[in-house]
């Protein structure tokens, strides 16, 4: 994010703010900048007297603003974290006298996760003229796979799509959890690896067979007895394999079914860019909505509607969840 490397370079060339408000619903970031202030502003010896993190469910206001009116010892700087500041949602607007004139040798650094202040609030304007205020904001789970790409990139790595995702529908867009399982594949593969749906396999435990993405394309190749094979692996290990989040993905691909069959133009290009994916993928989408007239799809969509209530237990508590898919799968075919 450009926002994100603004912040990092202004930091590296000591054009500091008095005050950081790190808020939003991608934690990810929050923790990056907050952890990166915490690193480089100060140096080893500063930071014993200089630098201190609170939580926000043992203090209040009151505290933060005291401890940020501090004076640095033997150092041009103070640095003040506030960790889950949102736990003080309902009294962060007292902090607003203090905003509108901080302490200049304070660095105060609030991460307020998965809330956002009020923009029309004194806090929000106040931060705006005398701090940065960052708003971190959740992924699409179609723009993962290339927030996955850039993130391997600047490190000398490549993934292929298919490895990229696995990840995605495995993890969702949780950039914390996804960030974690990159480090695991970087500890042991080499620098220049391109990672492979075997090296997801194999160090993350992710099935290349048998997982959401597989199951997609099998249903959308009318591959009855792939689709089959993955629906036992699914029923047999149910823990791993959601019915909820199964039924999701292909709700998410039978639309996307949907808005492909609406294109006059259906160029690769062009379906691309409509649906949102890969290029790499375009062509399995292209032999779906053949298999798929534009009827049909509106009833798997029915269907899919259907199940994600019975997945759930209303009408069908006694069923387990692997024969659910069966069925469903059975009734998409014919």
């Amino acid at each position: 994010m450009e926002d994100v490397k603004k912040i990092v370079s202004d930091i590296n060339k000591r054009n500091l703010k008095p005050i950081y408000f790190l808020m939003g619903e991608e934690p990810y970031y929050i923790d990056k900048i907050s952890d990166y202030i915490e690193d480089n502003i100060l140096d080893e010896a500063e930071k014993g007297f200089n630098q201190m993190v609170l939580y926000g469910r043992d203090i209040s206001i009151e505290d933060i603003v005291s401890n940020a009116k501090r004076f640095p010892m033997m150092a041009d700087y103070q640095v003040v974290i506030v960790k889950e500041a949102q736990d003080l949602s309902r009294t962060i607007e007292k902090l607003a006298n203090y905003a509108e004139n901080p302490q200049p040798t304070t660095v105060l650094v609030l991460n307020y996760k998965y809330k956002k202040l009020d923009k029309r609030k004194a806090l929000y304007k106040a931060l705006n003229k005398t701090g940065v205020v960052f708003e971190s904001k959740k992924l699409y789970e179609n723009q993962v796979s290339d927030w996955i790409r850039g993130v391997l990139a600047r490190q000398n790595y490549k993934i292929s799509p298919k490895a990229s995702q696995m990840l995605v529908e495995f993890l969702g867009n949780d950039l914390s959890k996804i960030d974690n399982e990159l480090n695991k594949l970087k500890i042991v593969l080499p620098e220049g690896t391109q990672i492979t749906p075997e090296h997801i396999e194999e160090n993350i435990g992710i099935s290349k067979d048998f997982n959401n993405f597989e199951l997609r394309k099998a249903v959308g190749d009318k591959d009855i007895s792939k689709a089959q094979r993955i629906a036992k692996y699914f029923a047999d290990n149910p823990k791993d394999n959601p019915l909820v989040v199964t039924i999701a993905l292909l709700f998410s691909f039978f639309s996307q079914l949907l808005l492909l069959h609406g294109l006059r133009d259906k160029s690769p290009r062009s379906v691309a860019s409509a649906l949102r994916i890969n290029p790499y993928f375009v062509n399995e989408y292209l032999i779906a909505s053949r298999n798929y007239p534009m009827k049909k799809v509106s009833a798997v969509i029915a269907l899919l509607r259907e199940f994600d209530v019975k997945g759930k237990g209303v009408g069908a508590n006694a069923v387990p969840q692997g024969d659910l898919l069966k069925e469903l799968l059975v009734k998409i075919f014919n």
